[in-house]
């Protein structure tokens, strides 16, 4: 049976920067304050670019291929995995194919929230263990600055999200190395612990000025309780990852976790029992980048060499729904 292969990946980040001094401009806050409860210092926004999701997937597919000198013609689907995007309907692969220029292949859309990336992932894995595909495109891209509440009222949330894309080419391989397995689950019963409920079908008006005033159409969020599942939800798929390769936390070299808020990613690491150089993070420059934040992350630690051949990494998410997952992958 064939095996998958990230083969490389690449992400691109909007060039306006939010910083935390300029957070607290719009609303009561510090940059302590921020730093202080998220380890976040800055984030990327779209601004008023009026680019979205498939625009920021298009800029950093393209540093993908150039990076690998491919033909982007060489690529037979794509798996696009947002929270955000572009049009109500349809999804924004289809989008994402025509900015692209990808003649007629198929493309899936992936609405997971953070674990967009892991999702995306495990499902261009079976594509290509089943031959069904050979070079799959993986991307997660999110612009969550243009729905965030810059006041008071949308403080707890409107600090934590940053804009931005990533794109993995996904091989097929004979070898060892890969993908070796991933491990999906979801809990629907805290959906509006993290959520933002309108526009909604479920109404004959998908949204209204009552919506509006009740700011519904923003994201709300339960930092409490996010924080205390995300902190269980994350051992756990972890560990359940290792134990379905017989590996042990001492045979992993790097731990991706979705980049949500850097007290998150320090809980889990001392969970782990893990040193703090075997868990990777760079929240602090982007934020949550919601299914983004994963490729970004992994970018940064190939760039920085902190993965090397052979290593045994394990892509770790968790988000609204609750719907969280790993990937564990021999580099």
């Amino acid at each position: 049976m064939k095996n998958s292969f990230i083969k490389d990946i690449a992400f691109y980040v909007p060039e306006k920067i939010l910083t935390n001094d300029d957070l607290s401009t719009m609303m009561d806050t510090s940059d302590e304050w921020i730093k202080t409860r998220t380890g976040i210092e800055k984030r990327h926004s779209t601004g008023d670019t009026n680019m979205g999701p498939a625009d920021l997937a298009v800029l950093a597919s393209n540093k993908l291929f150039e990076k690998i000198g491919m033909d982007k013609n060489e690529v037979d689907f794509v798996v696009f995995a947002t929270s955000t995007p572009d049009y109500y309907v349809p999804g924004s692969g289809a989008l994402f194919q025509e900015k692209m220029g990808l003649d007629n292949i198929g493309v899936l859309d992936i609405r997971q929230g953070c674990s967009g990336f892991t999702y995306a992932l495990s499902v261009a894995d079976k594509f290509i263990k089943t031959e069904t595909y050979s070079k799959i495109l993986v991307i997660g891209a999110e612009v969550q600055t243009t729905q965030l509440d810059f006041d008071n009222d949308g403080r707890g949330t409107a600090v934590l999200f940053g804009d931005g894309a990533a794109a993995c080419l996904l091989t097929s391989t004979d070898g060892d190395k890969g993908i070796l397995s991933a491990h999906l689950h979801s809990d629907g019963q805290f959906i509006d612990v993290l959520s933002s409920s309108h526009p909604s079908s479920k109404y004959k008006d998908i949204i209204n000025e009552d919506n509006i005033k009740k700011r519904q159409h923003h994201i709300h969020m339960n930092g409490r309780e996010v924080f205390k599942h995300a902190v269980r939800r994350f051992k756990e798929v972890i560990l359940e990852g290792l134990e379905n390769n017989n590996l042990t936390i001492d045979e992993v070299d790097m731990v991706i976790p979705h980049q949500a808020n850097y007290r998150i990613t320090q809980t889990v690491q001392k969970q782990l029992g893990v040193s703090e150089d075997k868990v990777f993070s760079n929240v602090h420059n982007y934020g949550n980048t919601t299914a983004a934040s994963i490729g970004i992350a992994l970018t940064e630690a190939l760039e920085q060499n902190k993965i090397k051949k052979g290593d045994i990494v394990v892509l770790a998410s968790f988000g609204a729904g609750f719907q969280w997952g790993s990937v564990v992958i021999k580099w």
